[in-house]
């Protein structure tokens, strides 16, 4: 039935609700759980208005990139703990909802499975949220727990 399943993963407990519905999905249908992070590339415009320590304020993609490889590598521990038995996790940068459907075709992903809310910003009630935009631009089936 399933042979790859796309679990993009923020940290939220809607990302965690669908990572143990994705490895519940697994575990019957014997699918790779594929966990992808995305951030978004920090612009010199959103650096002037954040806060940085002002010791190291250090480069924000670089602690970005680095604050998603941390939740990635959580999601696939959580995954492990719940009974997946091949996990593997990525990190990407880019528009979330293009970059996740980009990265289900690149990797020939067969179901999405990703949280209805997650971490996201004013942007996400505005423009709309990466669950909705995901299931409008995927090719393959998405699961929205």
């Amino acid at each position: 039935m399933f042979n790859r399943i796309l679990v993009p993963f923020d940290g939220s407990v809607g990302g965690e609700q669908a990572l143990i519905k994705a490895v519940e999905l697994a575990k019957v249908t014997g699918a790779e759980i594929q966990v992808l992070t995305v951030y978004r590339h920090h612009s010199m415009l959103e650096a002037s208005f954040s806060m940085v320590r002002a010791s190291d304020p250090g480069n924000m993609d670089d602690a970005m990139r680095s604050h998603a490889r941390e939740v990635a590598e959580h999601a696939k521990k959580l995954a492990k703990e719940h009974g997946a038995e091949t996990v593997r996790a990525f990190v990407k940068t880019g528009q979330p909802a293009r970059t996740i459907v980009r990265f289900a075709n690149e990797h020939e992903c067969d179901l999405i499975v990703l949280g209805a809310r997650g971490m996201g910003s004013v942007e996400g009630y505005l423009l709309g949220s990466v669950s909705h935009k995901v299931t409008g631009l995927s090719r393959v089936p998405v699961l929205v727990v």
